[in-house]
């Protein structure tokens, strides 16, 4: 995996990107996207979908987590 990083952040580099590093912790698949309430149940890797308590917003796991990701992502790049 570090390999994998280090040809990513060299190549980010070389093109003139930012590679943004998000935290191995952050609860992406736990929170929802639509409204930021944070769901702990859904640690559990057998949970595909789930939906939100707070807003009633339905999620597929992965997508819900892809989309936490970015934001992060891009509030980081904001950030800096």
């Amino acid at each position: 995996w570090s390999k994998f990083i280090e040809i990513l952040t060299y190549k980010a580099k070389w093109y003139g990107r930012d590679l943004i590093k998000i935290d191995t912790f952050f609860a992406s698949s736990q929170l929802c996207n639509n409204c930021g309430y944070k769901n702990e149940e859904v640690k559990d890797l057998k949970i595909r979908n789930w939906k939100c308590s707070e807003c009633g917003k339905v999620h597929d796991r992965d997508i819900n987590a892809s989309k936490n990701i970015l934001d992060e992502g891009l509030k980081m790049q904001k950030a800096s």
